[in-house]
């Protein structure tokens, strides 16, 4: 079972911002604040989103409201905060499937970059190819090998339709000319949930939420999609050391906060330094550490850059392998 975050537990002290960032920090929200979560309760946009909320909260003494809203692979929720008014007053908790590889995996796609202003990334952090323990395998080539063995006969959960995981299992069998077919989820949690019941055979999960299953034995790990390995788990391979098809595979997920474009400056800068402010705390370190994640506080122009890159980065694959889907 995974256990979504407690508010208490969250509720911790802060450290004190230097006086400049004070300053800038001065605006307020005057009424509640909605931040949509652009997937299902437990995994790792949820988890940031909770947390990051509570911070808020504690700091502004006033309300703010977590919504999931998966499905459509994270895109109806930033579909919505597109529309929303750029007061500040609606924000977006998602990550790299819906605000980079979306733009040119789906044909008709509701929403734009310039429809969003990035305010800060949160945590990055690589998915990990993890298998039901029932399946014969223990290394990536047996897995391979089963694969090809069994061509069509396995499936793979994901997040959703165009979220990291999905396109990780879709780039994994188009190497290795494999055939599996891919079960949608409205998030990583239910498609885990599923994976431990057998439902399905394997998944490419976010190694910040899949950790604890790892660790637990529920699943078996065979490799992470980091260029390298990761410290929390270092007898696991990166999968492009695992064969010389994998050679050039890479995928780091990253989570962040986004606003609608036009938001005033000092609201951004507002929102901006809580997130450096929750990032900033031991607690909130060490919690990114157990799910094997790393702080990733940017400014909303560095978050911009980073993003677009993104965006141009994953668009040359989905181009180059000849994926492209109609949007739900």
């Amino acid at each position: 079972m995974i256990t979504l975050p407690r508010r208490a537990a969250l509720m911790a002290p802060f450290l004190t911002l230097p006086p400049a960032a004070a300053r800038a920090n001065d605006w307020r929200p005057n009424q509640p604040v909605k931040l949509l979560v652009a997937a299902a309760p437990g995994g790792t946009t949820d988890i940031m989103a909770r947390l990051f909320g509570a911070h808020l909260q504690s700091r502004w003494g006033s309300s703010v409201v977590v919504e999931n809203k998966g499905g459509g692979g994270g895109t109806i929720a930033g579909a919505e905060v597109a529309r929303a008014a750029p007061d500040m007053l609606t924000l977006l908790c998602s990550n790299i499937g819906p605000q980079s590889i979306a733009y040119s995996l789906f044909r008709n796609l509701s929403y734009k970059p310039a429809n969003f202003q990035p305010v800060s990334n949160i945590i990055r952090t690589a998915n990990v190819l993890v298998l039901h323990p029932s399946v014969p395998a223990s290394t990536v080539p047996e897995f391979v090998a089963h694969l090809r063995r069994n061509p069509g006969k396995l499936t793979y959960g994901t997040a959703g339709v165009g979220q990291s995981p999905h396109v990780c299992g879709a780039w994994f069998n188009q190497l290795m000319g494999t055939d599996a077919a891919p079960v949608h989820y409205r998030g990583s949690a239910p498609a885990m949930l599923d994976l431990m019941a057998g439902n399905t055979q394997f998944m490419f999960d976010n190694l910040s939420t899949a950790i604890q299953q790892i660790q637990n034995g529920a699943v078996k790990a065979l490799a992470v999609t980091s260029a390298e390995r990761n410290p929390r788990l270092p007898a696991l391979p990166a999968l492009r050391e695992t064969m010389p098809e994998l050679a050039e595979y890479e995928m780091n997920s990253w989570f962040g906060i986004f606003a609608p474009a036009g938001v005033p400056r000092p609201a951004l800068q507002a929102v901006n330094l809580e997130i450096k402010a929750m990032l900033d705390t031991p607690e909130a370190r060490a919690r990114l550490s157990e799910m094997a994640g790393t702080a990733a506080y940017g400014t909303p122009e560095e978050f911009t850059a980073f993003v677009n890159n993104e965006i141009e980065k994953w668009g040359a694959v989905v181009r180059r392998e000849g994926v492209q889907i109609d949007a739900t």
